[in-house]
């Protein structure tokens, strides 16, 4: 860190929203939460939302997720464990019990959700399907929804309609190294229509199915290419907005592709014997590539050149590109969809309905804290309000494109042409993988991950929550590695998970003890009076600035840098001359260095308040001091400014061998 903070003269602070809304997710009502759900998503948003409550103020944060308790996943999960006698209830029974189960490891990691709903159960589930009624109407009334006759997989065997996750295949889309492909849509999320899925099995018979088709609701997906342009060009310009998700949105505005491995295309007449069947179209032929790329105006057409190529028996491959978006599905459990146009006994399809689920909890939460439901608009609709989104990378394209285009439909209709400048779209902050021991862990992988409440036998959750934050998954996939996980032969070294956390357990533990016995001993447990040493206050100055900067742009793993080199170097500061003073007996150097470090400990406790909740707390007990502490009106102010009756004020006593920051129980040696 620069020691030089004339930079800072000048220096723009972030702006911050006046309100926030912050999301992590939806985790499925199938399965309790693995590592990445907590370590991937949740820790980081929940460090997001508690910093925006010190921030901007905590009346002014709505902090809301729950349990996606509808879809195929679900249902399928449900039938198999009823079929084999492990589970006995109804499927509202099983996707409580994983709800509750979901809850408890979030409490578990201190996630401090002001609403953990579930879309299908009490209050939460009543009004999602009240907001689910109202998008679909209006969508209808927008001009965004289509009624269309796809195939859909058919199993003879079992004489029923085959649900999302009943099918699996291969990803048809160029490039894909998902390790599945289902119905519609493979397990990195792409999306592509019933037929183009290669290879699929019935996972009820395990042969191949039928193809029959079905009327359905669509979102005009592939309508929105042009405003989603538009707002990446703005994102682009204005905003902190990741360049990779952007890139990752920008590969599907695209035209529909089609790729076919030159060999597969024969000599020259046979080539333009092709073209010539093909409806309108140019191609791209680079002299290095082993496939051509036929590129086509219209979803249409290349759905008629799909054909082609399939009677010719030349295989071929589709490009990412923007396809309707199902809204409307046949399975039982699921929201209901409104009956229009004779189409009846339909659900929705789970993921657009998880889209807009999010504000039917803000809604839950605004109804039972006794505010007006209505106000939710003014979280979601405002120019002086953002909603953030914290999502996994392979959600990009629902959160990414699908949620901007479906929430601008919802305010404009198809001949409105909406500024994108001043729509009030949500926030998207995707992280990458977490891998792990150097492998990619899902529930519907080979690699089984770890679940989250396991890892609180070994580790306590503030020791995780540094960790997580620390791995820098805004940039890249990382993997996690805990020793307790691994054979006594790959222990090597100290476990690095743990590293982190010792900047906790350690350093800021001996920091705090220091300045707590030092008044005990010297100053009557009450803190010194005085001026705040220059080079103190400037060095808190600049880890305060580049603190919030960082927070500001979601750069979670350089916020951790930052705290290491702030309690590292006070730390130093605090050895080096206390050093001297006790030598010495120097009586003003040890006071100017007790006052000093003090004020090191209040700002260091603010701004590890939302990684380290509980251990911050508890430093805040023992100053004896209120919640202005944590308040950023206060964040470069000395402790007397919190304190209403400094001359009467005292620390309260800290015993002997106290942590503030603990260790977990497994790893402290026992005597």
């Amino acid at each position: 860190m620069k020691k030089d903070s004339k930079v800072f003269n000048s220096y723009i602070r972030p702006e911050f929203p006046k309100r926030a809304v912050v999301t992590a997710g939806m985790p499925y009502g199938n399965k309790e939460l693995h590592f990445g759900h907590i370590g991937g998503v949740f820790i980081h948003a929940d460090t997001f939302a508690r910093f925006l409550r010190d921030r901007i103020g905590k009346e002014n944060v709505i902090f809301i997720s729950g349990t996606d308790c509808y879809g195929s996943p679900i249902l399928e999960s449900y039938r198999k464990l009823t079929e084999s006698g492990e589970f006995n209830g109804s499927i509202e029974d099983y996707v409580r019990m994983n709800h509750d189960l979901q809850k408890e490891t979030l409490d578990g990691y201190d996630i401090s959700l002001n609403l953990y709903g579930a879309s299908a159960l009490d209050e939460g589930g009543k009004v999602h399907r009240e907001v689910s009624n109202e998008v679909f109407d209006k969508l209808y009334e927008n001009g965004y929804l289509t009624k269309m006759s796809n195939p859909q997989f058919y199993d003879p065997d079992f004489h029923v309609f085959l649900n999302g996750r009943q099918v699996e295949g291969r990803c048809p889309i160029d490039g894909c190294n998902s390790d599945k492909g289902y119905a519609d849509e493979c397990s990195l999320g792409h999306q592509y229509m019933p037929s183009e899925l290669i290879g699929p099995k019935s996972t009820l018979s395990g042969k191949t199915p039928e193809l029959k088709d079905v009327v359905n609701w669509y979102f005009d997906l592939d309508d929105c290419v042009d405003m989603l342009k538009k707002r990446m060009d703005y994102l682009k310009a204005h905003s902190n907005t990741r360049k990779y998700i952007i890139n990752t949105i920008e590969e599907f505005l695209k035209p529909p592709y089609i790729y076919v491995k030159k060999e597969l295309l024969g000599d020259e007449r046979e080539m333009e014997d092709l073209r010539e069947s093909l409806p309108k179209h140019s191609i791209l032929s680079e002299e290095k590539k082993a496939s051509v790329t036929f590129v086509f105006e219209t979803l249409k057409d290349r759905d008629i050149a799909r054909e082609t190529f399939t009677q010719k028996g030349i295989r071929y491959r589709t490009g990412k590109t923007l396809v309707p978006f199902r809204l409307s599905g046949n399975i039982s459990w699921g929201v209901k969809v409104p009956e229009k146009e004779d189409l009846k006994d339909l659900t929705f399809w789970v993921w657009p309905e998880s889209l807009w689920a999010p504000i039917s909890f803000t809604r839950a939460y605004l109804k039972e804290s006794g505010k007006d439901s209505s106000e939710w608009s003014k979280w979601w609709n405002s120019n002086d309000s953002v909603v953030y989104q914290f999502i996994g990378e392979d959600n990009i394209y629902f959160y990414g494109i699908a949620e901007m285009a479906l929430f601008t439909a919802l305010e404009y209709t198809k001949e409105q042409v909406p500024d994108m400048r001043d729509i009030p779209l949500p926030h998207i902050i995707a992280n990458r993988h977490i891998l792990f021991m150097d492998k990619k862990a899902s529930s519907s992988s080979n690699v089984k991950p770890p679940m989250a409440k396991d890892l609180l036998e070994y580790y306590t959750s503030e020791q995780l929550r540094m960790h997580f934050l620390s791995l820098g998954l805004s940039t890249k996939s990382v993997s996690f590695q805990p020793q307790v996980y691994m054979q006594e032969e790959e222990r090597k070294g100290a476990d690095m998970v743990l590293k982190e956390g010792n900047l906790l357990t350690n350093v800021f533990n001996r920091l705090i003890r220091s300045c707590f016995y030092t008044a005990q001993s010297y100053y009557d447990s009450k803190i010194p009076t005085g001026t705040i040493s220059e080079n103190i206050l400037e060095e808190s100055k600049e880890a305060v600035l580049i603190y919030e900067k960082h927070m500001y742009n979601h750069e979670f793993h350089s916020v951790t840098y930052v705290l290491d080199t702030y309690i590292r170097n006070m730390n130093k500061y605090w050895v080096n001359n206390m050093r001297t003073a006790e030598t010495t007996d120097n009586e003003e150097l040890r006071k100017q260095v007790l006052l000093d470090s003090f004020y090191v400990v209040k700002v260091a406790a603010a701004l590890f308040h939302p990684i380290a909740p509980n251990g911050c707390e508890m430093v805040r007990e023992y100053l004896n001091v209120d919640e202005r502490i944590w308040n950023w009106d206060y964040i470069f102010t000395a402790l007397y400014d919190i304190i209403d009756d400094f001359e009467g004020h005292k620390l309260k006593f800290l015993e002997p061998k106290v942590d503030f920051f603990k260790k977990h129980s497994s790893q402290i040696e026992q005597v």
